[in-house]
């Protein structure tokens, strides 16, 4: 369960705070008071986790300066005003400087209530962006989300590090779900665009006319945007589906590009997701296009060749849901692993994510198995995997691992707790442990 947002009541009159307070907290609310506008000031800054619903009658600071101030520090903090009869016009003038609603004295306790919630899911909505902006722009924070220690995803790591501090456009191509639009995010926080503007477009969700007009201009006067190429100009343009461009607007690109000179001042991050067979991204894009954007590329490894980073995916992804909805996660057995290591995984690490929450909601519901979801997704395999293609000794490692894995993470780190429930003396754990680079503090 999401934790409660705070809400800030501030009015002059002790009992008009206290009844206010009281009849929100009832709601699940976590409800603070101030007796003025000047107080409540101290205590309420940018990323204010709540709302706020003032007065705008009280002495000092009224609730017309105090709302002032607020969007000038946050202007996306919902504040509700409270006014008195006759005071409509200047609530109507609240609403115009930034005001998310009013109440008009004397108000229905259970409208508060109704305002309160849409207010505060506005809120949580607007302060989870921004945590998802600020995630996507620290460059160490992304690339922890992309997990794994098999040698495809080592050279990832490394490709987009070396790539992200060169300045030349970028080619990203590999089978759908694999994280391209991830790796585009990657690349620019760890670069030294970081800073500046990350602009994303589609150019498939677009007929030709809009896109154009979307992603060149000329916009018109009643459009509240920029065209895509001067929004993000200084900082990076990334064109998802860029095998959907026509051959004009591949022209136009390429003029775009060509008059930028070098260096160029915005860097375009293409990513094709091309999917027909033997069809490529150069088959569908115009050559001189193609070798501008391919000169820097990198080509995403589908999931099955990514060895046991596929359970450790798994036990992330099961491990999170579970929390996501209160209930514990389900364990994987020996044959379950094999077959999660075996799967061709047509539709890469998005599939592993739906399955990974079926498995936890079938897991609460107390019925199937997680061999029975791989078998209903991949209807060619066979109950009962051989470890045909792939020696025993592969496959009994990366269960061994994912087991002590999921163990150290549900005991937060205690070693004598995954002892005793592995059935392992102390050395052959700290053994197992440094042969599959798993580290204590990473679960404390």
């Amino acid at each position: 369960m999401s934790k409660a947002m705070k809400i800030a009541i501030v009015d002059d009159e002790q009992d008009m705070r206290q009844s206010i307070s009281q009849w929100l907290a009832l709601s699940g609310y976590d409800t603070e008071t101030f007796a003025s506008a000047e107080d409540a000031l101290k205590g309420i800054g940018p990323d204010y986790p709540g709302i706020v619903i003032t007065d705008i009658k009280m002495p000092g600071m009224d609730g017309m300066r105090f709302l002032k101030k607020l969007m000038g520090s946050d202007s996306a903090l919902p504040v509700i005003m409270i006014t008195g009869h006759g005071d409509v016009p200047m609530a109507v003038e609240a609403m115009r400087v930034g005001a998310f609603d009013f109440l008009e004295k004397p108000f229905n306790p259970d409208r508060m209530t109704e305002l309160a919630k849409k207010a505060t899911n506005n809120r949580r909505l607007t302060l989870d962006n921004r945590a998802l902006r600020r995630e996507l722009s620290d460059g160490s924070q992304i690339m922890k989300k992309l997990i794994g220690t098999s040698p495809v995803m080592e050279r990832l790591r490394e490709d987009i590090l070396d790539l992200g501090q060169a300045d030349g456009h970028v080619l990203i191509d590999g089978e759908t779900g694999t994280g391209k639009t991830l790796v585009a995010h990657a690349l620019h926080a760890v670069g030294a665009r970081a800073g500046k503007k990350f602009v994303l477009l589609s150019c498939a969700a677009w007929d030709e006319d809009a896109l154009a007009k979307r992603l060149f201009g000329p916009m018109q006067p009643e459009d509240t945007q920029l065209p895509a190429v001067e929004e993000a100009r200084g900082g990076t343009l990334v064109l998802e589906d860029i095998e959907a461009l026509s051959d004009s607007l591949q022209a136009r690109l390429l003029s775009f590009i060509n008059d930028q000179g070098t260096p160029a001042e915005t860097r375009i991050v293409a990513i094709c997701n091309m999917q027909e067979q033997d069809r490529t991204c150069e088959d569908a894009m115009r050559s001189d296009l193609f070798y501008r954007l391919a000169a820097l590329r990198i080509t995403l490894p589908p999931l099955r060749q990514r060895g046991e980073d596929i359970l450790t995916l798994f036990s992330n992804l099961v491990e999170q849901f579970a929390e996501e909805y209160g209930c514990e996660a389900p364990q994987v057995s020996a044959q379950e692993a094999a077959q999660l290591l075996q799967a061709p995984w047509p539709g890469n690490v998005r599939q592993l994510i739906n399955l990974a929450e079926r498995a936890v909601l079938q897991s609460r519901r107390g019925s199937g198995t997680i061999a029975s979801l791989l078998m209903s997704d991949h209807e060619d395999m066979q109950p009962v995997m051989t470890t045909e293609g792939k020696p025993l000794k592969e496959y009994v490692e990366a269960f061994e691992r994912m087991l002590i894995d999921n163990t150290m993470r549900r005991h937060k780190g205690s070693i004598v707790n995954v002892m005793e429930e592995l059935c392992l003396p102390r050395r052959t754990l700290n053994e197992k442990m440094a042969k599959y680079g798993l580290q204590r503090s990473d679960y404390l």
